[in-house]
Parts: C-alpha cells; structure tokens; sequence
C-alpha cells in the first residue's frame, strides 16, 4: 500500500495540469533565418522556468500559462533580444531580427577564462582547467587541488568537515578509502567540467558522510560535433608508471555518445614505520612494498532524445585493477635499555584482483510548460575482489642467529558486493517556491570469504579459528521534500527534510554470530542566503548527517601481522551522527570566508591498542568518542597581473574530543593551520607554468596527533599546433614531505607512532593530443539526470 501510495504522489502532477497557451516565433538575421538560437522565458521574479531552440527554418514553440513574462534571445555574434510579454491566448510574435554585434567574425574562435571558484548558494564550484598541474593527472589530484579539500591517508577530508563522500555527475560513487581512490586514479583530470563542494548537502542527497560531498561534474560533447583526446604520460618515482588515456564524444541531433579507455601499468613503493613504546622496550616495524600499480577501465555513455520533452539513457563504467605487492617487513624489539634483543623478518607476496562494474538506465520527462520534470534511475553497482598472501616469518637473536619459525602462512579472501538501488526525482515548480521531491530504495548484499591456511611445516593446514565467512546485508529506503523560494531581490531560502530507514544484518559464520539493526532518522537542512549589494553575499546553512561503517569495519575477522601483531572489525559498531553550521560571506566573489561548527555524536574509528602484558599491538574499530569541531577559513583569489593569477587558502582548524567508551586513554586537542597557494603564470600565448604549495600544521585531536604535511609543485604546459596539442610536465611534492608521518597515539599507557610514505613525489611527462570536429552551433544543452547508488565501501 505504502507503494501504491507513493507511486501516486509522483504521478499525480501528470494529470494536473493547468490550461496552457502557445507562444511562437520566427527569428531572423537581416540577411538570413537563424538556426540555433536560444529563446528563454522568466517569470516575474526574472527567473528562467522555460526555454527552446530555434528550428532549422528559424522557428519556435512554447507553452505557458496565463501571465506576464519576460522573453530573451542570444545567438553568438549577435546582439541580445528582450521583450516584456503578456500571455492571455495564443500568441504569434511574428518575424524576429536579431541585429549583428559589432564584435561579430565570419569565424569565431573564443577562448574565456572561467573563475576558478565560483560561490553557488549550497556549493563551491571549482573550474581544475585553470591549473596547469591537473593536465594529464586524475580526478583524486584533481580533486586535492581544489580549495578547502585535502587528500591524506585514502581520506578525502573537506577541512573542518571531515570525510567526504565522492559523486560523478551526481551518482554516488559505491566505494570508500583505497578503492575509491583507485577508481578515481582511473579518471582523466581532462575529462572533468568542474568539481562541486558541498560541505552541507541538501535534502536531496543521501544522509550518508560526515564530511559533505564532492560531485564530479564530467564534460558532454558539444552539439553537432565530435571529438577525440588522446593522452599518454609516465611518472618516474622509484619505480615508472606508464598510463594511456583515450576519450571519444559523439553529439549529433538527438543523440548524444561518449566513451572512453583508460589503462595504466607500472610501479609504487611504500615505505612504512610503525613504534611501539612498551614497557620492556621499543618494538620498531619497518616495512617496504613495491606496489605493482596496474589497471584498464573504460565507460560507454549514451542518451537520446525522444522528443523535446523526453530522454532515456544508459551508462556502463567498468573497472579492473590487479594491485599486486611485494613486502620486506622487519620488526625489531629493544630492551629497555635500548639495546636490540631479537628481529623477526617476514617476507611475503599477494596476488590481488578487484574490480567494479556500474549500470546506470535513466528517464527524464518534461511534463508541462511550467519546466515540471520527472526523472527514474535504475542503478546496479558490483565489487569483486580476490586476495591471495604468502607470507613467512623468522625470528632472529640480534647477532643473526635465526632462532625458528615465527610464522608461515596462505591468507586467502574474496568478497563480493551487490547493489541495486530505484530512484525517482520530481521537481515541481510552483507558483509560491520551487519544489522537489522524491524517492528512493537500494538493497546491498555483501559477502566476504577469509581462508588461513598455516603453512609452518610446509604441507597447507586449514586453520577454521583464522578462517571466516562474512555475510552482510543492507537495505534502506529513503523519501525528502525540498523548497526552494527567492523572497525577494536580496533574500533566498531553502528548506529540506529527508527521511532514511534502514535495516542491517551481519553474520560471522565462525563465531555463529549475527547483529542486527534496524533505525528510522530524520535528516533536516536549511540554507539562508543574503546579497546586500553586488559586492557581499552572505549565506547560512545547517543539515544533519550520518556517517555508517564501512562493510570491512564490521568483519570481526583478525588478520594477522606476526604473532603479537594483528587488526580486527567489530560487527557491533552503531553509526555515528553530525550537526552541521555553516556561516559564510563572499566579497565580490574575490575574498571568501567561512565559519563552521561540527558536532559528532557516537563517533566511531580506528583504535590501534595494545597489550602490555603479552607486547602485542592490536588494531581495532570502537564507537568511543564524541566531537565538537570548529574552524574559521579564507579563500582569496587574486590577478597580481595580467601573467599571474593565484588562489589562496587559510584555515584555522580546532577540535574538542570526549571518549564515551573507557580505552584507557586521554584526549588532546590543539589547532592546526592549513594554507595553500596556487599560482598560474602565463609565459606567452601558448606556455604557462604552475607553482603550488601547500602546509598543514602538527595538530591533535581526539586520541591521535598528527606530524606537519606540505608539498612543492611545479607544473609546464606548452601548446602546440594551434593548441590541439599539449606538452605538460610536473614536478610533484618535490621535497617528499607530503605523506603521513607523526601518527600518535597513546592507548593502555603505551606509545604508538606511525608513518607511510606512498611515491607522492614524482617527475611526469605527458603529451595530450585532439582531433575532431570544433565546430559549436549553439551552447552545450546542460543534463538534467541526477544521484546517486548506496553506499559500499572500504
């Protein structure tokens, strides 16, 4: 019933439609009938509710309602058209010239220079052509260099906000930490429109994330026209990385096609340190991986207009990796006098597969001339994976006198995801404020497979203690409303509530354990914007979140470093929840500021603890603190001159932490400085270089302190051959000094430090090749299609 129900509500606007009356016209030159050109209607309050395109023979239609209107015409090389308009009947306005500008070419080549940041009034806009640094990289260093975000430890953190969610044209992408950064590394940085911001998303997207969204806004062809890039670069770190890149668009009429290849092979290392201060002395873990970094994605996109009132669409991404490594592994153990004892080394090898395949069909319909659209989504998300390690472990005396056989072992593990999730959005202008809504369902089956089979006296023996099989389930069902009303001139508001219902369950096999969950939460959001002149803008905002654990913080499997060395999920962990504000204020959209509060309640994390009493170091996962979390930034943008503009960031960050759980630990909190500064210099016509640098301060919060991260980057870029050509080198993090380092915690009275190096400093040479068709009739026609699948992550 509760579906009937529903089904209804989205539907009724179909057959409620007021009496409408058509507007039509025929636009000319004074010499020739113009094609192409865009014709849009406002209401009263100068607001765009409806729009077309002039026909072949210069024609156009429009339906609206009994009214007063504003109608407008632009063409490029032509002079702008605006009349006022009153609709009583149907209405013919007869032949409209549009007068040639005084600016206007036979051909017309026009190169403009978006704003790097632009202030929307719920997101920052972030246009990555302008840095040269992002030519021939991915959508994560796309991503790091944008204002305010920060990519550190498999974490995409908005400062002040903490973790954030990642979109690709406004579809949730189904995976967290490593993997997604994997996936995101398969992206051309060249592909990419803009990246959306949105510290406080509104009601119409998913609750889930602590630390806001960023949506990838991915480039569409323009009309009538094809075109092809090719790229290839190589990074030279310890080891080389090789990566090709090839993306085809195809626009023609109705019909709109992209696709694109991406393979990269090549290596990594990773250089880690891990120290345990216990009692009887230090306990110092060195490890070294050479990382093999080896993928080929590829995307096939497709819409088609059936008339001009609807679109159907299909998007298939396929993703497969094979990350294997090899790791060196030394642990040391000092007496207290600091003398070494024993070392244990551990040798091993794992062959790895993953990959994710992600099916999108979509409807949009357009169904009155009051720009009422309904939009259906079906999307189906899979994650594979398959892990196979070889390890052995061998104790020595500090002479070097092996000593025997620490451990021997096979960790064989699979897991599988399935998604499925059935959206349908509705946006439902109405007189008083414009109104959106709509529904959406997902179910997600998770199932994970860990073998340990213990190898010590070389004949495989299953150990069923270490061995585990994990299934998971989690279906939620969600329904949001959103208004949005211009109250005048200098006032806007928006107003959001979004209801999620979800139900979970998680069985260990081994330990013949289930855990089940089942909650309803509401999840408001408000923004408030004020322009009190052209120059000031001032806006406030406040929604409320939830941040889930990932399907791998709730395997209560432990997986083993050595013998005294292992981590383990907690199938018992709650989500946790925020309360978000917002205050911001932008001067001629120049200087930015932003004051935000960041209240977490039941949060949950990473524990790395330990037994002084056996030496043993255990990594685990606890909802065990609570969090108010504030900061204060600037963004500035500035053009010292005509050949160098800059972007600048400063934020002032700080935290107050109380553990709600007893962990045998006290919280610290201090505050950190993140400033950032990029600046493009514009040699010639065809040459600019990029410098950029960023710091961030040592800080603590909560129960760990983190050491100071900075990077230097210089970036080249040469056009060749009337620019369809490009020549681009980088120098990435060139003082190494960008990786974790400092991460302390102290838990049970005993000192953890660790530190991990991961290649961030690397030379690059890329050339990026186009080709096709440039010719641009009339402006690209923005995609209405929306959203996003649930969440799946690591």
């Amino acid at each position: 019933m509760k579906k009937v129900n529903l089904l209804i509500f989205l539907v009724l606007p179909l057959f409620c439609l007021a009496q409408s009356f058509q507007l039509k016209g025929k636009i000319t030159s004074e010499k020739e009938i113009l094609e192409w050109a865009d014709v849009s209607i406002s209401n009263s309050e100068g607001k765009i509710i409806d729009g077309a395109t002039s026909k072949q023979d210069g024609t156009f239609e429009i339906n609206l309602k009994k009214g007063n209107y504003k109608i407008g015409i632009s063409l490029l090389g032509f002079t702008d058209f605006e009349k006022e308009i009153s609709i009583e009947k149907d209405t013919d306005l007869g032949i409209i010239i549009l007068k040639e500008s005084e600016t206007h070419l036979v051909e017309v080549v026009i190169e403009s220079k978006k704003k790097t940041i632009e202030q929307k009034t719920d997101r920052l806009v972030y246009n990555l052509e302008n840095n040269v640094t992002n030519v021939a990289g991915d959508a994560l260093s796309a991503i790091n260099t944008a204002p305010g975000v920060v990519v550190q430890n498999n974490a995409i953190n908005i400062l002040g906000k903490g973790t954030s969610r990642v979109m690709i044209d406004g579809r949730m992408i189904e995976l967290t930490g490593e993997e997604l950064n994997n996936f995101l590394k398969s992206i051309s940085a060249g592909d990419i429109k803009n990246i959306e911001i949105i510290s406080n998303p509104p009601a119409k997207y998913e609750a889930e994330g602590t630390g806001g969204l960023i949506n990838i806004i991915m480039k569409k062809g323009a009309r009538d026209s094809w075109k092809n890039t090719a790229t290839v670069s190589y990074d030279q770190n310890k080891y080389g990385i090789f990566t090709l890149r090839d993306n085809f668009f195809y626009n023609k009429n109705k019909f709109r096609f992209s696709a694109s290849v991406n393979g990269k092979t090549g290596y990594k290392s990773i250089d880690e340190v891990s120290n345990v201060y216990f009692v009887e002395g230090l306990s110092n873990l060195t490890a070294s991986t050479k990382l093999k970094d080896e993928n080929v994605s590829g995307k096939v996109s497709l819409d088609y207009d059936f008339s001009e009132k609807t679109t159907i669409g299909f998007q298939f991404v396929n993703d497969r990796k094979n990350p294997d490594f090899k790791s060196d592994i030394r642990i040391d153990r000092y007496n207290s006098q600091n003398q070494l004892e024993n070392y244990t080394l551990n040798d091993s090898y794992a062959d790895r597969e993953s990959g994710n395949q992600i099916y999108n069909a979509h409807l949009i319909t357009k169904l009155d001339p009051l720009n009422r659209k309904l939009s259906f989504d079906v999307d189906y998300f899979n994650y594979d994976s398959k892990f196979d390690r070889v390890f052995i472990a061998n104790d020595y005396l500090a002479d070097g006198s092996f000593v025997d056989v620490n451990q021997s072992g096979r960790n064989i593990s699979n897991q599988n995801i399935d998604n499925w999730s059935f959206k349908a959005d509705m946006e439902h202008p109405l007189q008083a404020l414009n109104l959106s809504y709509g529904a959406k369902v997902s179910f997600t089956n998770s199932i994970s497979d860990v073998l340990y089979y213990n190898t010590i006296t070389g004949t495989p023996e299953l150990d069923s203690l270490q061995s585990n099989r994990f299934e998971y389930t989690e279906n939620n069902q969600a329904f949001y409303i959103n208004g949005d009303k211009k109250i005048n001139e200098k006032w806007n508001l928006q107003v959001g509530l979004r209801l999620e219902n979800t139900q979970t369950s998680g069985f260990s096999e081994t330990l013949n354990q289930e855990t089940v969950n089942d909650y309803l939460k509401l999840f408001p959001t408000v923004f408030a914007s004020y322009k009190k002149n052209d120059n000031n803008t001032f806006s406030l905002n406040y929604g409320k979140r939830i941040n889930r654990p990932r399907f791998d913080l709730l395997n209560p499997f432990r997986i083993y470093i050595s013998s005294n060395s292992y981590s383990e999920g907690n199938p018992f962990l709650q989500p946790s929840f925020s309360d978000n504000f917002e205050f911001s204020h932008s001067y001629k959209e120049i200087l930015r500021t932003s004051v935000s509060v960041n209240a977490i309640t039941n949060g949950y994390g990473v524990l790395f603890t330990s037994d002084p009493e056996t030496n043993t170091q255990i990594v685990t996962r606890e909802n065990y603190f609570k969090s108010l979390n504030y900061s204060l930034g600037e963004t500035y943008s500035a053009s010292f001159a005509d050949w160098w503009s800059s972007e600048n960031s400063l934020y002032f960050l700080g935290s107050k932490t109380e553990f709600i759980k007893d962990i045998n630990a006290t919280p610290s909190n201090s505050l950190e400085i993140d400033f950032s500064t990029n600046n493009t210099f514009v040699l010639g016509k065809i040459t600019k270089l990029q410098i950029d640098f960023s710091y961030s301060t040592p800080y603590e919060s909560g129960l760990y302190k983190v050491g100071y991260a900075s990077s230097f980057d210089i970036g080249f870029k040469q056009d060749l051959f009337n620019k369809t050509m490009q020549i681009a080198f980088l120098a990435n993090d060139i003082f190494n000094t960008s990786y974790l380092k400092g991460f302390t915690s102290v838990v049970n009275g005993v000192k953890q430090v660790y530190s991990n190096n991961e290649s961030n400093r690397f030379v690059r040479l890329s050339v990026v090749y186009n080709f096709g068709n440039k010719k641009i009739n009339i402006k690209e026609r923005a995609f209405g299609n929306q959203d996003e699948k649930k969440r799946a992550g690591f």
